[in-house]
């Protein structure tokens, strides 16, 4: 599971439009697009499909070409080699909106890491903790994997961070493009081992 809590700036891409959900409930319904930084050559173009509350009285506002800032509520979506974005918008801005695109905010994580944690130095000798780690969905008979590479910058390593095991991650979100592949990476402000609460009929 990764949900981030973020403020999107880019521009509409495809005009707002009313949807019914599964409830009989209404929706406004559009896309955005945002270029996502390159760390080589580069950026990336992405769509992000946002959904929101409104009436057929705010679909004027949200035509292709304008510039817009969304908050909201971004969850990712792997197919293949490609991820897709999905944005449930808390609130939109169109005045003083800035020309450059950008995605920023905050990721809660709930997975498992990879097969190593790396403890290492930066150039100024400051130790961090670097690992990757994974997301599951079962999609038809299979499951996709979504990795996340995070960045620890403490001294400390907990005994209990280990390869294979599952965690819970609150963190700084970070977006960039390597030779043209996108990467979802997270800087780590709060980490803990994750247990999976026990199942109880009762509740």
């Amino acid at each position: 599971m990764i949900k981030c809590d973020v403020k999107v700036c880019g521009t509409v891409s495809r005009a707002a439009e009313m949807r019914t959900n599964k409830n009989g409930e209404s929706y406004m319904a559009f896309a955005m697009s945002v270029t996502i930084p390159a760390k080589n050559g580069n950026g990336k173009l992405i769509d992000i499909s946002v959904s929101s509350n409104g009436d057929e009285r705010d679909l004027a506002s949200f035509v292709v070409g304008k510039r817009v800032e969304i908050s909201g509520m971004l969850t990712f979506k792997k197919r293949g080699e490609n991820i897709y974005f999905n944005l449930s918008a808390s609130s939109a801005n169109f005045t003083g909106v800035s020309g450059e695109d950008s995605i920023k905010g905050n990721m809660l994580f709930r997975g498992k890491t990879g097969k190593s944690i790396d403890e290492r130095q930066d150039k100024k000798g400051k130790s961090y903790i670097q690992f990757s780690g994974f997301t599951t969905e079962k999609v038809n008979d299979s499951f996709e994997y979504l990795w996340v590479r995070f960045f620890s910058f403490t001294d400390k390593r907990e005994g209990w961070l280990q390869p294979q095991t599952a965690i819970e991650v609150k963190g700084d979100l970070d977006l960039s493009v390597y030779n043209d592949k996108l990467n979802v990476s997270c800087k780590i402000t709060e980490m803990s081992e994750y247990v999976k609460p026990q199942y109880n009929p009762n509740n």
